[in-house]
Parts: C-alpha cells; structure tokens; sequence
C-alpha cells in the first residue's frame, strides 16, 4: 500500500477532533476531550504539542505584536514539512491547526494558516495580517507564507516556513507575490499595488477548511 493511502484515513480519524475544537474566535480553547482523543489517535507526543500551543496562546496573550509574531513562527516551524500527496493523499489540501498539530506534519499552506490563525486569536486584527500566495524563485516552485502590517502602507513583515528569521518583504527578493487573503478580502498583486477582488470564499479550499473550523460551533 502507498504512503499516500496510509496517510489518507487520518483525515477521517480527525472528524471527531475538529467537532470538539472550540473556534479561533478570541482564544484558543483545548479541552481535556480532546487532549485525550488526541494522545489516542495519535500518541503522546502529538498530545503535548496541543498542550504547548495552548501555552503559547498563554505566554503570548499580553506580548508586544513583534515578539508575537516570532513566537508563533517559531513554534509551527518545528512542525515537520510534508507534502500534501505523502500526508494526505490528496494534491492539495489545506489543514487545520488541529490537523497539523495532531498529524506532526504538513505543507507551506498549513503553516500560514495555523500562523494566521493563532495569531487572530492572540488578538492580532484581521486588516493586519494576509496569507500570501508566492512564487519562490530561487525553488522555482509556488509557495505560502504570512503577512503582518503595522501600517497598511507598510512593508510587511513574512512569516515563513522556509527561514526562521522574519524579514521585511522588501528584504524577500526570492518571494514574487501573486495573491494575497484574509477572513475579509482576497487581493490580486499587480504592478501597481494589491487590486481586491472579491471575498475569501472564491478560494473552496478556504471555504473548506473554515466549514470544518466551524462545525466545532455546533456543539
């Protein structure tokens, strides 16, 4: 049997996960339910790396935006990187923290979204932060990471899987920046500045992942 069809099922086991998950409206919320089903599924290891998210919302809560920022790429950067075909059997697939968490693994996509995610909860404003779709040039291959403005107008900081270190995104010349999202817009990068246009829902993997997200408020 392929990898790809070991790996499948996992996203089945995880149903049950994402209806206890408690949605990242203003914190994150990991009950002792799901603790348990995870360190089932999943094993102990997988267990604590739920526990240590939910401290990092702890330590993180009351922390300048900056020291925010680094702490939570740096802890979703340790998270092992896993094509979506090895891990979930599909091309492509957009997971949930939860997932990523619980399963150790997963691609550029699932990093910026756990990232801009988290910090949503950790009280970061929406109209600060975009998921940016890239092209890496120096991989010659698409690629995802995260935004943070200070200003609208301003440089924007990148959270990204690749390096540790946040830099400006004038300092990402290896980054061409194709289009960007948020949970209130999608904007496409054009010569002369971002152009919106439309909603996030275009995007049905988004609109995906946020069903399953929500499904947890139906409790």
């Amino acid at each position: 049997m392929s990898t790809a069809a070991l790996q499948a099922p996992r996203r089945a086991r995880l149903l049950p996960v994402l209806m206890l998950f408690a949605a990242l409206a203003s914190a994150i919320e990991i009950t002792t339910r799901l603790v348990n089903y995870v360190q089932e599924e999943f094993g102990d290891e997988a267990a604590e790396r739920l526990e240590n998210w939910q401290r990092l919302n702890t330590l993180a809560q009351n922390a300048p935006v900056k020291r925010q920022l680094k702490l939570v790429n740096t802890f979703f950067n340790r998270v092992k990187f896993v094509s979506d075909i090895h891990h979930w059997g599909e091309e492509d697939y957009w997971a949930t923290p939860i997932e990523l968490l619980a399963t150790n693994g997963g691609d550029c996509e699932d990093f910026s979204i756990a990232k801009y995610l988290t910090l949503k909860a950790l009280g970061v404003p929406d109209d600060q932060l975009r998921i940016v779709y890239v092209k890496a040039l120096e991989l010659n291959q698409a690629h995802m990471v995260l935004a943070w403005y200070e200003q609208p107008d301003s440089d924007p900081l990148i959270l990204d899987n690749l390096i540790n270190d946040i830099k400006p995104a004038s300092q990402r010349s290896d980054l061409e920046p194709v289009y960007s999202f948020n949970g209130d817009g999608l904007w496409l990068t054009k010569s002369g500045g971002d152009e919106r246009i439309g909603e996030p829902e275009k995007l049905k993997r988004w609109q995906a992942l946020n069903e399953r997200l929500t499904e947890s408020l139906n409790l």
